[in-house]
């Protein structure tokens, strides 16, 4: 994967500050957090959902030395859709971004981030 720039839209943006102010979280783990909650809805994102607008990350500091691994479950995630390889920045994106709005609405503070986690852990036990 080429990108090295990731911009989030103009809403996506705007609702990572308000996880931000919920949680203490860094804008960085509250975006690993939904970019894994996206991968885990069975719907496909529509990449042209999520313009690049506002926020952006170097992908180092998003992703950080799990980079190899966000990228595998990707890649993982296109075969379970049957999509091309040649989609894959255009849905790290589309699953960022889906990933931070949907977070948003599930967490309100730092107790329902638990419980999201706890109900993740419990699925895969």
């Amino acid at each position: 994967m080429q990108l090295n720039k990731i911009r989030l839209s103009n809403e996506a943006s705007e609702r990572l500050k308000h996880l931000k102010a919920r949680t203490g979280m860094t804008p960085n783990i509250l975006s690993r957090l939904g970019f894994c909650l996206s991968l885990s809805d069975p719907a496909i994102p529509n990449s042209e959902s999520y313009p690049e607008e506002d926020r952006e990350f170097n992908r180092y500091t998003l992703l950080g030395e799990w980079d190899d691994l966000f990228v595998a479950l990707l890649r993982q995630r296109l075969a379970q859709d049957n999509l091309s390889e040649d989609l894959l920045e255009a849905q790290f994106r589309a699953h960022l971004n889906r990933g931070v709005l949907s977070l948003f609405g599930l967490v309100k503070s730092m107790s329902d981030l638990a419980v999201l986690c706890e109900r993740a852990a419990s699925r895969h036990e």
